[in-house]
């Protein structure tokens, strides 16, 4: 079994002097005219940084909203609905919000604590929920399913043992792939990983693959088809998940254990990490998978450290970190983080957008809706606030009035939209599903294709490794980077 742990301004002088009255009128018309010259170059100057502050520029968030729990663990579900359940005493109220009206329904029970689960959908859009809550420290074997179709859930098997804080992957077959999470204080983390087979509707056990990871790692498929462990401590891993398994190790990050600090794959086999660690950091680096010796480089440092934040894909490819503490400890709500910041994989560079309202730290989510804004959540406050990001200010959005339900692997299929001599960018996103500063279901792939009359031609990939069976969102952008409201299709 292989084993691994984690003073005052200085005032200026001043002098004594007699002045002439007639002096003393004529020094008090020149301040006056150069008070009003200051003046108006202020005014001048604060013009255009105001008008440079604008949404088009920072993007915008909408008043806090009062929620009836803390959102904890949060799912967009393939009908554009968000289920979401809260944290300890509360865990077993799973909840359903309508991003459109804004409504929020119960849902039924599941029977026990799913605090501290692990989260991810299956190919079909079901979600399934791994270990749960007793206390602190200490995790359940139980294992469900939520079918968004029929607003029910569904038991299976137990695991082989319990899990709390374990993290779900969708592998490229639409089996699910469950790893780490504590048995209990004594036992301490789980090192079997186990593949829940939906063919079969069975475990399987990864018994020669057995590691004690961190609690949630951040883990991602590669292109090659194995699991790719990117954090948060700096030696990374592959997991091959055929037959028992097998771990071997990967490239070593640059800064040290960036535990809290968001992982994203930003781009096919592209990942940032960012923030994170123990006082908080502003550095980042990024991992290219593709590369003959992939190795981890620094990209350019966010604006403020942070740690407990969250990281989200956003339609035109850019990530958008909110939230976040930047003092010392676990979790500082003292030193909380407020402004929002938008990472480019182009230039590389970070950009501060709009503040939230509310410190969003440990326990806190952030979730991209269809219609391009970003829901942000929790943090130990039962309230809710959405970004719209700039890109909803640049102009009218393009429109898709019609798209396949269904797609699959390598298809060319049509999509209807009333300009498409305007579009300069097609996306696909899994629809997320985030908890504890990780979404294990988010990617990314930029589509291929063609202008016809009425629409354009897409095409999507061949390799399931890049874009595994389920649920994503299809964007269209134009030249300006505006996005559709996205129509959710089922990639088989």
């Amino acid at each position: 079994m292989l084993l691994e742990s984690l003073a005052a301004p200085t005032r200026p002088s001043e002098r004594t002097s007699v002045h002439h009255p007639l002096s003393i009128g004529v020094d008090l018309l020149l301040r006056r005219a150069w008070l009003g010259m200051v003046f108006c170059v202020m005014l001048v100057t604060a013009i255009p940084r105001a008008w440079g502050q604008g949404p088009s520029t920072v993007g915008q968030w909408t008043p806090v909203l009062s929620w009836p729990y803390i959102a904890t663990h949060i799912s967009l579900l393939p009908n554009g609905k968000v289920l979401w359940w809260p944290s300890w005493a509360a865990g077993d109220n799973p909840t359903l919000w309508d991003p459109v009206s804004g409504t929020q329904t119960a849902v039924s029970h599941v029977g026990y604590n799913i605090f501290c689960t692990g989260h991810s959908f299956l190919g079909d859009g079901r979600l399934l929920v791994t270990g749960g809550h007793v206390a602190s420290g200490f995790g359940l074997p139980y294992a469900s399913l939520y079918d968004p179709s029929n607003d029910s859930w569904s038991s299976l098997p137990a695991m082989s043992d319990a899990r709390w804080y374990p993290t779900n992957i969708t592998l490229a077959n639409g089996d699910e792939l469950v790893v780490s999470g504590e048995v209990n204080s004594t036992i301490g983390h789980n090192p079997l990983s186990q593949v829940w087979q939906v063919s079969s509707n069975s475990w399987r056990n990864l018994t020669t693959a057995q590691l004690l990871l961190p609690l949630y790692p951040e883990m991602f498929v590669a292109p090659d088809g194995r699991v790719f462990y990117a954090g948060p401590t700096r030696q990374t891993r592959y997991l091959d998940t055929n037959g028992t398994g097998a771990w071997s190790t990967g490239p070593v990050s640059n800064y040290g254990t960036r535990d809290y600090g968001p992982a994203v794959m930003y781009d096919s086999g592209k990942i940032l990490l960012a923030g994170g660690g123990d006082p908080p950091t502003a550095t980042a680096e990024v991992i290219n998978l593709y590369d003959s010796f992939p190795a981890w480089r620094y990209t350019a440092p966010m604006t403020h450290a942070r740690r407990q934040s969250n990281a989200t894909l956003l339609p035109d490819g850019t990530v958008l970190v909110t939230g976040g503490s930047g003092g010392p400890g676990f979790d500082n709500s003292s030193a909380p983080v407020y402004p929002t910041e938008l990472w480019n994989p182009t230039t590389e560079s970070w950009q501060t957008l709009a503040s939230l309202s509310v410190y969003r730290g440990y326990h806190s989510i952030a979730l991209l809706l269809p219609d391009g804004r970003v829901l942000s959540a929790g943090g130990n406050v039962a309230s809710a606030e959405i970004f719209s990001p700039p890109y909803l200010f640049k102009g009218t959005r393009p429109n898709i009035s019609s798209a396949p339900a269904r797609i699959r692997r390598g298809q060319t299929f049509f999509v209807g939209t009333a300009n498409p001599g305007s579009i300069a960018k097609v996306s696909l996103v899994r629809i997320g599903s985030v908890t504890h500063s990780f979404n294990a279901n988010q990617r990314i792939s930029f589509l291929k294709f063609s202008q016809a009359s009425g629409g354009l031609y897409v095409t999507v990939t061949q390799n399931a490794n890049l874009a595994p069976v389920g649920h994503y969102m299809l964007f269209l952008l134009d030249g300006n980077g505006v996005p559709s409201v996205a129509k959710i299709l089922h990639l088989r």
